[in-house]
C-alpha cells in the first residue's frame, strides 16, 4: 500500500527488518525521510530530494542509497526514485513512532512548545530505549497523533492517517477542521499560535485571491470567530478534513 493513501491502515507487524550489520543513525534518518515524503503527498524521492532534506552532499546520498539497497531497505534504479521495501517501511515506521512519541512527551509532560520539539526529538529518537518509549506511551494514554497532527504508528506498525487535504486546496465557501499542521517551519508554527490556529480548529475560506497568493479565512465559529488574511504558503502548511457548513 502507498504510505500516503488516505484513511487506511498499514499493518507491518509481520515484517522483520533483516539486514547485514547494524543500521546507522544516518540510515534511520534516511528511511524516515523517504516515508515522510509520501505520507501526506505523493513526492518522488530522488537523490536531489534526499540531499536537500538530509543536508548532505550528493556522494554521501549515493553511498547511503547503495547501502540501504544492499540491506534490503530500499529499491532504486539508476535515475529513478528511491522507494522503501516492506522492511524499509517497517524501520521508517519504527523511527516515526519514536520521534512522534518523544515530541508528544516533550510538549505534554515537559512544557516544550510545539515549535521547538523537532530538533530535540531528532536526537532522542535514536537513543531512547524501547522500555522507556513504552512507558512514555503509557503515560501519555497511547496517543494516536503528535502535537502537529502527524499519526503516531502503533507498536505493531499500524498507522491511521485522516482523510485530509491542504487548506490551499479549498475554495471560497469551503470549511474544514484542522487535522495536521506542518512542522517544517518553526516560525510558521509560532505565527499559527499567535493567531490561535491549532489542531481541531474550524476554518472557513471566505475569499480566495489567487492573483495575490492569499485568502481570507474565518477561524472558529459563532461570536468568537475571527477573520485572518493568510498567504498561500501558510495555507499549504495546514491540512484539514472537510466540514459541513
Amino acid at each position: 500500500m502507498v504510505p500516503g493513501s488516505a484513511a487506511q491502515d498499514t499493518r507491518l507487524c509481520g515484517v522483520v527488518v533483516e539486514h547485514p550489520g547494524k543500521v546507522s543513525v544516518a540510515a534511520e534518518d534516511c528511511v524516515k525521510v523517504i516515508y515522510a515524503a509520501q505520507e501526506w503527498d505523493n513526492v518522488a524521492v530522488t537523490a536531489s530530494y534526499l540531499k536537500s532534506r538530509l543536508g548532505v552532499g550528493a556522494p554521501a546520498v549515493s553511498e547511503m542509497v547503495r547501502r540501504l539497497n544492499d540491506q534490503g531497505l530500499v529499491t532504486h534504479e539508476r535515475y529513478g526514485p528511491v522507494s522503501l521495501t516492506p522492511a524499509g517501511t517497517a524501520l521508517a515506521l519504527r523511527m516515526l513512532r519514536r520521534h512522534r512519541l518523544v515530541e508528544t512527551y516533550l510538549v505534554a509532560e515537559l512544557g516544550y512548545r510545539w515549535d521547538e520539539v523537532h530538533d530535540e526529538a531528532e536526537q532522542l529518537e535514536h537513543v531512547v530505549s524501547d522500555r522507556l518509549l513504552d512507558r512514555m506511551d503509557e503515560r501519555l494514554g497511547h496517543p494516536v497523533r503528535d502535537p502537529h497532527g502527524d499519526p503516531i504508528p502503533a507498536a505493531d506498525g499500524t498507522v491511521h492517517r485522516p482523510d485530509a487535504v491542504r487548506l490551499s486546496a479549498l475554495s471560497a465557501g469551503d470549511a474544514g477542521i484542522v487535522a495536521r499542521i506542518s512542522d517544517d517551519e518553526p516560525e510558521l508554527l509560532r505565527y499559527f499560535t499567535a493567531n490561535e490556529i491549532a489542531l481541531d480548529q474550524r476554518i472557513e475560506v471566505l475569499r480566495r485571491r489567487s492573483y495575490a497568493g492569499s485568502s481570507t479565512i474565518l477561524i472558529g465559529a459563532g461570536d468568537a470567530a475571527t477573520e485572518l488574511e493568510l498567504t498561500d504558503v501558510a495555507a499549504s502548511a495546514l491540512w484539514v478534513t472537510r466540514a459541513a457548513m
